[in-house]
């Protein structure tokens, strides 16, 4: 029952608590937004207890703010502290913010759990968008377990206007003039009512707009008795919110779903509960829309964790093998073969009650106990073994030998608990990471002790110790005479040459030195989870039509090798246009005959055709330290006073690191644009020349250029 009951991930809980904060505003630049929200969201959000990282990026009209809390701290209560950190900031944020930030439990850096791409032939992408929005992110948010459910690829619909400031000023109007107008038309405020004689009238008008076509003989102003029509300054079309947006899927336009975890959360039995409910989620969507899985890890979790269950059968069915080839009594060798699993099903059923999952590291444990279980066993039965050789009973002879040995095997095994004390106790990202490894090492151990001094002399006893005389059981002796005689001839030599036998021990020492030295050090080993995270980045002046030209270069080059089987990106939604992410999907692992690592090479040359950007591939690792996302497996942090003075040398420092031979590539977020203002040569007189020409403020708060992603913090620079 507690295998079966066991929950299934990849690793134990390691996760930081991680919440990210986020504010949008539309039409703001970043430096508006680092003063104005970024600043005072940090004031309040740095007094929450356990904060041990906090990051944002302001960026065109939207704030991101990453806080990462101790390992200690409970993301439930760490996002009740910064619920009410948003609403002690409210009253220092700008009046004109249309919403609260809103918060998500959910690592940034992390990869998605669950990527789903929704296509259609007959629908464009804003009413995918919609149905993924209205239909889609609900039924995923209510999955448990998940943390942040983001749509990509478009936007809501919308009616946008786009005004032509030349005729505006023929008018003699302002921008806030086609606001009001704008305002008053979709004034969706109660009326009222009319009391008569006995009845009430409820008054009800049509004050809604929808549609582009019903703009058009809205009344802007009137001049010289006629009416200034919003046609008449502008051009209206049927649009969405934001028309900065693509998404693709395999090439061809769709909208993606990217599905987070929250810290702690299975992600295996989250994404077993949307396939669960797929058909239901599918239901719900409108006829000629398909519903595309793009990544799933829960594949790679169960992949890994059968390659481990089946090392941990090797392991047993091998050492039950060596102790029949040398106890040579098939009888004996039922003994470890039943108390073997008895012993590991014991431990996965205490590992149940403690709350503990089957993962990588307790298969491993198991997998490790199994020499130690053996051992115990192996003693009792041989120490009662030798009792029926002397002619006592059986019963008898399991009293006594398992008597006999009861302090060996209790002490063995409480220095074998001592060996992993340490491990149990370490503290840290390390300490979390083995702190399940030592507890299923120790209960294994306790458990095989208890099974060997009751289950172990209960076999012996009814089954017998005695080896019946036959063909097999002579050539097992025989080869035991043969390997006693080689033995010996070894051990006479080394004993005949005692100066040598001592200098192979430093020897030995320095090339264990030597060899350990030498061996690549890390945290964790790299796993192939046949899936690469990409980012394509232009430079700061890059239009959005140029950048999607970009991303369709790389998504076609991509499509085109052998060990890519499928590709899915998005660009922009996240405050900047000149950065698309894209998920690159690899073929089977028997299928290729490259690395990962290889792989990602031959994919960076082959994009190098790009003109004004650059593309980046990585692999995710198994565990991520930080909550800041990077394009690069090694990420350093400038911190400084002054914001010029710190940007200005990021990017003498990434200058000076891409120089290095032994770096391939070399990125910082840090993308300083060129904002051009309009009107420069009034910026002096400015509220005189706003008055004269009746612009408002509103027209000088969006600059002509495109104000490109800063950061309100530190920098980062990421290093492949």
């Amino acid at each position: 029952m507690g295998y079966l009951m066991l929950p299934v991930s990849d690793l134990p809980n390691i996760d930081f608590p991680v919440i990210q904060v986020q504010a949008l505003q539309p039409g703001g630049t970043p430096e508006q937004i680092a003063s104005s929200i970024a600043e005072p969201l940090e004031r309040h959000l740095g007094t929450i207890a356990g904060l041990q990282e906090m990051t944002s990026q302001s960026s065109n009209g939207m704030l991101r703010v990453t806080l990462q809390f101790a390992l200690s701290r409970d993301i439930n209560g760490a996002a009740r502290d910064v619920a009410a950190a948003i609403q002690a900031a409210r009253v220092d944020l700008p009046k004109t913010l249309r919403q609260n930030p809103t918060y998500s439990k959910a690592n940034p850096n992390d990869p998605p759990a669950l990527i789903l791409a929704l296509a259609s032939d007959t629908h464009t992408l804003p009413m995918l968008y919609d149905q993924a929005t209205n239909n889609l992110l609900p039924r995923l948010s209510q999955i448990h377990g998940v943390g942040l459910v983001q749509i990509s690829g478009s936007a809501l619909p919308a009616v946008r206007v786009e005004i032509n400031p030349l005729i505006l000023y023929k008018y003699g109007l302002g921008f806030e003039d086609v606001r009001a107008a704008l305002a008053s038309a979709n004034a969706h405020t109660p009326k009222g009512y009319i009391d008569t004689a006995g009845q009430r009238f409820q008054i009800v008008t049509n004050d809604q707009i929808h549609r582009a076509a019903d703009y058009e003989r809205l009344v802007v102003a009137w001049r010289n008795g006629r009416p200034i029509y919003l046609t008449d300054v502008a051009t209206i079309i049927d649009s969405v919110e934001d028309v900065r947006n693509a998404g693709y899927y395999n090439g061809k336009p769709a909208i993606i779903a990217q599905v987070y975890m929250q810290a702690g959360a299975n992600a295996v039995a989250a994404i077993d509960q949307f396939h669960r409910e797929y058909g239901v989620i599918q239901s719900t969507l409108a006829p000629g829309m398909r519903l595309a899985t793009v990544m799933d890890r829960s594949e790679v979790i169960r992949a890994s964790l059968a390659d481990t269950r089946l090392t941990l059968g090797v392991s047993v069915v091998l050492v039950i093998a060596i102790v029949l080839l040398f106890l040579v009594s098939p009888r004996i060798v039922v003994v470890p073969a039943i108390v073997i699993p008895a012993s590991l099903l014991g431990t996965l059923g205490f590992l149940w009650l403690l709350g503990y999952g089957l993962d990588t590291m307790s298969l491993m444990a198991l997998t490790i106990a199994t020499g130690f279980v053996v051992d115990d066993a192996i003693v009792v039965a041989e120490n009662i073994a030798r009792y029926a050789e002397e002619g006592l009973p059986p019963l008898d002879a399991a009293r006594q030998g398992a008597k006999e040995v009861r302090f060996t095997i209790i002490s063995i095994t409480a220095s074998l608990i001592v060996v992993f004390l340490p491990i149990l106790l370490m503290g840290g990202l390390t300490g979390r990471l083995f702190h399940e490894f030592a507890i299923t090492v120790s209960l294994t151990l306790c458990v095989s002790a208890i099974l060997s001094l009751s289950l172990t002399p209960m076999l012996c006893a009814r089954l017998g110790t005695h080896a019946a005389e036959n063909a097999f059981t002579r050539i097992l002796e025989r080869w035991h005479e043969q390997t006693q005689n080689i033995y010996q001839r070894t051990l006479e030599v080394a004993l005949g040459h005692p100066t040598v036998v001592l200098l192979s021990l430093p020897l030995s020492l320095g090339v264990t030195v030597a060899l350990y030295q030498g061996l690549p050090q890390g945290l964790f080993p790299d796993e192939d989870t046949g899936m690469l995270l990409g980012r394509v980045m232009g430079n700061e002046t890059i239009s959005f039509q140029a950048m999607a030209h970009d991303m369709e270069t790389v998504q076609s080059i991509l499509l085109q090798d052998p060990d890519v089987a499928g590709v899915a990106g998005f660009l922009g939604g996240r405050g900047s246009s000149n950065q698309g992410n894209i998920f690159i999907r690899l073929t089977d692992k028997a299928e290729r005959s490259d690395t990962v690592a290889s792989t990602i090479s031959r994919l960076g040359q082959r994009t190098r055709v790009l003109k004004d950007a650059r593309f980046f591939a990585l692999q995710r690792g198994a565990i991520r330290i930080g909550a800041r996302p990077s394009n690069a497996a090694y990420q350093y942090s400038l911190q400084g006073n002054a914001p010029q003075e710190l940007y200005r040398y990021t990017q003498k420092l990434v200058t000076q690191l891409s120089r290095e031979k032994t770096l391939m590539d070399v990125s910082s977020d840090v993308l300083l644009g060129v904002t051009v203002w309009m009107c420069g040569l009034c910026v002096t007189p400015l509220r005189v020349c706003r008055s004269r020409r009746n612009w408002s403020v509103m027209f000088f708060m969006t600059p002509m250029g495109k104000g490109r992603s800063l950061s309100s913090t530190t920098p980062s620079i990421s290093i492949v």
